[in-house]
């Protein structure tokens, strides 16, 4: 998984309406950028209604949140529009980008193995570094995490 201090991969995703975004156009702007293993799921709903119910928290932060997972374009829209969400949402149907970042990972539940993606989350600073890493958010204390690490003085 890549660190705190390392300049952010590029990259350039579909988002929720099938539009282009590429990660260096957010520059100039705080990013978090996280992840998470699928859309529509209980964990990763409750971690996407978290963040659009705290959305003012975050604009007030300067930060442009995007969330990315595995999913095709058609899940992250339903998911999006279901669940209205006020945040972009990118599909990496194949998992490039998460495993760039390292969160394509094995994966045990119930006795079955398989590869999927690692719930984390990235800040970007400005200048496209990753300032900060949570390299296994939990989706009930996911926007405190962050939102504390925003409003903290730089050191």
């Amino acid at each position: 998984m890549l660190e705190a201090g390392t300049l952010a991969p590029d990259f350039t995703l579909p988002d929720q309406d099938g539009n282009p975004v590429t990660l260096s156009d957010l520059r100039g702007g705080t990013v978090v950028l996280y992840f998470y293993p699928k859309a529509d799921t209980p964990g990763c709903t409750t971690q996407a209604c978290g963040i659009r119910d705290r959305h003012a928290d975050y604009d007030s932060a300067g930060a442009n949140v995007v969330g990315v997972s595995p999913d095709p374009v058609e899940a992250i829209k339903k998911f999006h529009g279901g669940q209205g969400l006020n945040f972009t949402l990118l599909a990496d149907e194949d998992h490039a980008v998460c495993e760039t970042y390292g969160t394509w990972v094995e994966k045990n539940r119930y006795g079955r193995t398989y590869m999927g993606a690692q719930r984390a989350t990235f800040i970007i600073d400005p200048e496209g570094v990753i300032a900060h890493v949570i390299p296994s958010a939990s989706p009930k204390t996911h926007d405190d995490e962050v939102l504390g690490f925003l409003a903290a003085p730089a050191t």
